[in-house]
């Protein structure tokens, strides 16, 4: 397993990967505890496309992902790197497009699982009244990048 820490203006992310994909992205809190970090080429790119998109220039990673997941989780993963840059859709949208439209509640919790925020944008996730619901990095970091992605032009 290989680990490196990026600085962002949302805090430091912690980026794990093995030896063929990113397997997780993790928001580092006060005083968690930071495990030894040996980084590899893709933890190097996976900074370097990040960093590509906050300043701005980036709206699709190509970083190989491999997130560890049920079946189900994997379909909403999937899901949601389908929502386009700059745009949002609420949980009963992507039920409704997996074809179990009454699965809404369990949409959202494979969404608070998903293990590389961000790459797989859950942050793009709204509520049916379009509000702004969980976020496992915190509403506010949410509201970070659903700002900084409408600012940016349709064009990149």
């Amino acid at each position: 397993m290989y680990a490196a820490i990026m600085n962002t203006a949302l805090g430091s992310l912690l980026i794990k990967a093995n030896d063929r994909a990113v397997t997780s992205i993790h928001f580092l809190r006060d005083n968690e505890t930071i495990p030894e970090l040996l980084d590899n080429e893709l933890t190097d790119q996976c900074i370097i496309e990040l960093g590509e998109y906050f300043s701005g220039i980036r709206v699709k990673f190509s970083v190989p992902l491999a997130p560890n997941g049920t079946q189900f989780q994997q379909s909403v993963w999937q899901t949601l790197k389908e929502i386009p840059y700059g745009k949002t859709c609420s949980y009963g949208e992507i039920a409704k497009k997996l074809g179990n439209p009454k699965a809404a509640r369990a949409i959202g919790m494979a969404n608070n699982r998903n293990p590389i925020p961000i790459i797989i944008p859950c942050h793009r996730v709204l509520g049916s009244n379009g509000s702004l619901t969980g976020y496992a990095g915190g509403l506010d970091n949410k509201s970070y990048l659903l700002n900084l992605e409408s600012k940016l032009p349709d064009t990149l």
